[in-house]
């Protein structure tokens, strides 16, 4: 009796079940049906490819299309069937290929009137090129857009939208602003270098799958991305080991070469600059722009950054935002009711794509604005249940609380006071690198929101005095260290705190930051040992938020030592390359107490 066998072939999102009679033949037909699938992919004349879609209602167009030095992008377009004059077209472009809820959105588009483009990173779904992440997207993006325009179905207006790298790439594509690019709608944006792989210059841990995540293969490695334990293992044996940072990949046993490649770049360099606008690329950005962002986002001084910049440089731009408490991908959809344990006010959630189609009307059917805007800046004001709205982020606080450092304890706290003490004295640490067993700074993260209890045990904890009267913490808090270390450079955490009157700390806003980049992000300026040293900090989270009577503003201070992001031991050499032998004697970190934060407010 002859045996049989089923073999399942997959090409993108499609399972062929093939049936054979025997072995030879299996190896037979995986050759030949494996053969066809890369003659597909290498072939840029298989892909332009026009197929009417089932129900009959959409024309789907898969394209190579050609950039200037020669390699190709896969661009997935859907067109209305019964519409032949051109429209304008909503483009997308992305790293995540995910055919199915890719060729949704696309239809999404055409349905409210548009035509739908998808165009993916170099390398990635049909592109016959190496992948590359970050590196070609403003020059092949611009590319694109070129492309569309020349098409006979597209009547040279564009526009752009989509979250986290998908915001990062509409930028990068204004880095030399194409004129058939009309508008941009980015959400949380991504500004590499700034907010992702590293945050105010110190390498953070949970980038590290990502690469192999999106650069493992033409689509994404699903099986490696949801692998959670494979990457916590290894993330906690480099933290008991004490290895170089940047020999992380050496524990995982598999070579990670984009973290490589980052690792080589921790300062604000060219290699970071070149992908996005920098400094005076962004005066000639002078079409409209609407951003949408969260308070617990955690690439939000990304998205914030393009906001700021835009501005700095074209005080006459058009560039909206819309911001409130909601996660990274909250602020893609329409928020949540709960995020990080905490129940957001019922005013706060939003439809994103509805605003953004919206948006899109307003742009390109002289349809009105959409609701929500305002002002130039919207954002959701936490546990009162409304909006407000501000020409400018500065303008959205009319006062601020400047509170200094106290070495005054009280409960084992020591006090915020409004003016500057008359004599400086300073509060002293000592961390010990070479200790696994205690970390520090772990409550910098928002997660739960609301605390019930904050140990500040391992840190300084610094009180105001009750408030006498409700007010709003609006926008962005900043503040100025004054410290001296016994070493070269440290890593520091700054959050604030709202002390309630039932004894709960409400999570508002952090920092974390290295001290040899406070003044410059692009160079590296070493701490000179035991010598009182100016550290200016500002690229804090911008939250909004009402303060009830009663309340205590609470600033919590210390040391970044902590599993989740890269170790500065203090040597002066490049941190990822550090080890726990660079340790040596403990770090002594004297706080003074002329170093304040500076909390910005709306009174009524």
């Amino acid at each position: 009796m002859k045996e049989f066998y089923v073999i399942d072939i997959r090409f993108r999102e499609s399972v062929y079940n093939i049936l054979y009679i025997d072995n030879r033949m299996k190896i037979f037909l995986s050759a030949c049906i494996l053969f066809l699938v890369s003659c597909h992919q290498s072939n840029p004349k298989n892909h332009d490819i026009l197929q009417e879609d089932m129900d009959g209602k959409y024309i789907i167009q898969d394209v190579l299309v050609p950039t200037r030095d020669g390699a190709k992008i896969s661009v997935l377009i859907v067109r209305n069937k019964e519409i032949s004059e051109p429209q304008a077209v909503v483009l997308q472009s992305t790293i995540y290929v995910r055919d199915t809820r890719d060729l949704a959105t696309l239809k999404e588009a055409v349905d409210r009137g548009y035509i739908g483009v998808m165009s993916y990173a170099r390398g990635k779904r049909l592109s016959p090129d190496e992948i590359s992440i970050y590196e070609h997207d403003a020059q092949d993006t611009y590319d694109v857009i070129d492309w569309i325009r020349k098409q006979s179905w597209s009547d040279g207006r564009v526009g752009m939208y989509g979250g986290s790298y998908n915001g990062f790439t509409q930028w990068a594509a204004t880095k030399k602003l194409h004129p058939a690019l009309k508008t941009i709608v980015p959400y949380v944006a991504n500004r590499p270098g700034l907010g992702t792989p590293m945050e105010n210059n110190i390498f953070i841990y949970p980038n590290y799958e990502w690469a192999f995540y999106v650069g493992n293969n033409k689509y994404l490695d699903t099986i490696v991305g949801n692998d959670r334990q494979r990457f916590r293992d290894m993330q906690f044996i480099w933290w008991e080991t004490g290895v170089a940072y940047k020999k992380m990949d050496s524990i995982d046993g598999t070579p990670n070469a984009w973290f490589q490649k980052w690792t080589d770049h921790p300062s604000f360099d060219t290699y970071w600059q070149d992908m996005a606008p920098y400094k005076e690329e962004f005066a000639q950005i002078d079409i409209p722009v609407l951003s949408i962002d969260g308070y617990y986002n955690d690439s939000q001084n990304s998205g914030l950054y393009y906001l700021r910049e835009h501005y700095k440089y074209n005080p006459k731009a058009e560039h909206y935002l819309i911001i409130g408490p909601y996660s990274h991908f909250g602020a893609q959809r329409h928020g949540a009711e709960i995020i990080n344990e905490y129940h957001v006010d019922d005013d706060a959630l939003i439809d994103t794509k509805e605003i953004t189609y919206q948006w899109f009307d307003y742009i390109f059917n002289n349809a009105d604005k959409p609701t929500v805007l305002k002002d130039k800046i919207n954002y959701q004001v936490m546990d009162a249940n409304e909006w407000g709205s501000a020409p400018s982020l500065e303008a959205m606080s009319n006062d601020h609380l400047k509170l200094y450092l106290t070495d005054s304890p009280s409960d084992g706290v020591y006090s915020l006071q409004p003016k500057k003490p008359a004599t400086v004295n300073y509060l002293s640490q000592e961390v010990d690198f070479t200790d696994r067993e205690n970390d520090h700074n772990v409550y910098y993260y928002p997660d739960p929101i609301i605390l019930d209890e904050l140990d500040p045990s391992d840190g300084f904890s610094f009180i105001s005095a009750p408030l006498t009267e409700s007010i709003l913490v609006n926008g962005s808090f900043i503040g100025e260290l004054k410290a001296s270390i016994n070493k070269k450079d440290f890593d520091y955490g700054v959050t604030l705190y709202e002390a309630r009157e039932d004894g709960t700390f409400f999570h508002l806003s952090y920092i974390v930051g290295r001290a040899s980049y406070a003044h410059d992000s692009t160079t590296r300026q070493l701490l000179t040992p035991n010598e009182i040293e100016t550290i200016p900090f500002s690229n804090t989270h911008l939250v909004s938020k009402k303060i009830q009577k009663g309340s205590r503003l609470l600033i919590y201070i210390n040391v970044n030592k902590n599993s989740f992001s890269e170790l500065n031991y203090g040597t002066g050499k490049v941190v990822s390359e550090e080890t726990i032998l660079d340790a040596n004697e403990p770090l002594i970190v004297k706080w003074y107490t002329d170093s304040y934060v500076k909390i910005p407010i709306w009174k009524e």
